[in-house]
């Protein structure tokens, strides 16, 4: 195993800690770094496996932290979180070799970053914002009137 800079160094580290596996890591080190580093060359620098149980403590606290903005960022189902789609479709995006593939990439990117899917509706009340439930809110009727028999 060659001696890694440490740039690349902590790229894996933040890159496991990010819970990529590590052979994603390995293919992201080549195409960043443009150095090729074996699958558990990346686990040594994993202080959650045995094989990085011996790993210096500033790396071990750049992956706690790591790890730990991570999690906060999402929430228990991950697809349900802006930041975890976002990553996944710029995934993609690295490896489609179809132009009409990624500009739907682009577009779902940009539908999704930019609000288009919440069912969040201003209001005309300064710093006011109400969730609809049902379709009451497309029938004119505020998301806190209740629903009338007819």
């Amino acid at each position: 195993m060659a001696a890694l800079k440490e740039p690349v160094k902590i790229f894996i580290v933040q890159s496991l800690a990010c819970r990529d596996t590590p052979q994603e890591v390995v293919e992201s080190v080549k195409q960043e770094f443009g150095v090729d580093v074996t699958r558990s060359q990346c686990q040594s620098y994993d202080p959650t496996k045995y094989s990085g149980r011996n790993l210096s403590v500033k790396y071990v606290d750049l992956f706690n932290e790591t790890r730990k903005k991570f999690d906060d960022g999402l929430i228990d189902i991950p697809i349900a979180n802006k930041h975890y789609r976002l990553r996944q479709y710029q995934k993609y995006l690295d490896i489609s070799r179809n132009v009409k593939t990624k500009m739907k990439l682009l577009e779902q990117a940009a539908k999704d970053s930019g609000g288009q899917y919440t069912n969040k509706i201003e209001s005309s009340v300064k710093n006011e914002t109400s969730y609809p439930s049902g379709l009451g809110h497309f029938y004119g009727r505020k998301s806190t009137d209740t629903e009338s028999s007819s």
